[in-house]
């Protein structure tokens, strides 16, 4: 049953990502347009590292708390990334029938918050104080016998689990890591999904070359460059992230007020056919840091 409550869970997230990320349905239509086939290479979430008292118990906001769910769900860690130079950490999940339910991997990332300036510390810390996160064993024992119930439950896990921060806070926060800035804002929503460009199945778009001349042909705006390489395995990029209007604290009044800021960009990823041993080839199936540190940049915002 696990698998099946995945493939759904991630459908769901699906349809609220493409509702807000326009490049992302401009994608699917021109690839279902040309007869071809819309397949999600891997799902990435963002998340802070670092300890805080919740209502129930003292909780890690990173990592930790959304692999409970993945490896609920049947998921298993297969591979971690370190990014020193942005105080960044990640790991990558695979579902042991992936092939099998068509299930996408997942690429988990957090802040190491503890590593930052002692002032920023305590601008995240007090943004996200009195957090009130999920007891996902709760969550599969509640809703064992309802399968589509679960789902929305576990849906809800994807969002901001805290107070829109205070508009100084994110500001000042942004200088020293538009990472962190991101999550104080989106929270657990996704980050990013990301076309799977082998099982595209068109020769209309055979590679990703042609999938981004053919986006940017639709006033899609992408990313400059093509990370990665053939001998690597592994060539990504993306469109240029989406700009919402999002919710912050007035610092004098408290009061709600509405700024635009980055949401999420639509990920394209194309795999190739590595030697893993003399004689012996596999398609690649990580993932590169490199590749993955240009794409935490595409959150950036950008002024002017």
């Amino acid at each position: 049953m696990k698998p099946e409550i995945a493939r759904h869970l991630w459908d769901l997230l699906w349809q609220d990502y493409s509702n807000r990320v326009t490049y992302a349905r401009t994608y699917a239509q021109m690839i279902e347009n040309a007869g071809g086939t819309v397949a999600n290479d891997h799902i990435a979430f963002r998340s802070l590292r670092m300890i805080v008292d919740s209502p129930q118990r003292r909780v890690n906001l990173g990592i930790d708390y959304l692999e409970q769910l993945a490896q609920a769900l049947g998921y298993e860690v297969a591979g971690e990334y370190s990014f020193p130079e942005t105080h960044l950490y990640a790991r990558h999940y695979r579902h042991p029938q992936q092939e099998e339910v068509d299930l996408p991997k997942l690429f988990m990332s957090e802040l190491i918050v503890d590593e930052l300036p002692e002032n920023t510390v305590q601008l995240i810390r007090q943004t996200v104080a009195g957090v009130n996160l999920f007891s996902f064993p709760a969550l599969f024992d509640t809703f064992d016998k309802n399968a589509e119930r679960l789902v929305k439950e576990l849906s809800r896990v994807f969002s901001t689990p805290w107070q829109p921060p205070k508009r100084s806070v994110v500001e000042e926060v942004n200088k020293v890591t538009q990472y962190g800035a991101w999550v104080l804002l989106h929270g657990y929503a996704v980050n990013h999904f990301t076309g799977y460009v082998n099982r595209q199945n068109t020769v209309a778009y055979p590679d990703i070359d042609t999938t981004v001349r053919a986006l940017a042909s639709l006033d899609v705006p992408m990313k400059e460059q093509i990370e990665g390489d053939v001998t690597c395995g592994l060539r990504q990029t993306a469109t240029q992230a989406v700009t919402e209007i999002v919710s912050v604290l007035d610092d004098s009044t408290d009061t709600e007020l509405q700024i635009p800021w980055t949401y999420a960009y639509y990920e394209l990823a194309q795999r190739y056919m590595v030697e893993v041993e003399p004689g012996k080839q596999e398609l690649f199936d990580a993932f590169l840091g490199k590749n993955a540190q240009q794409l935490f940049e595409m959150t950036k915002l950008v002024s002017g």
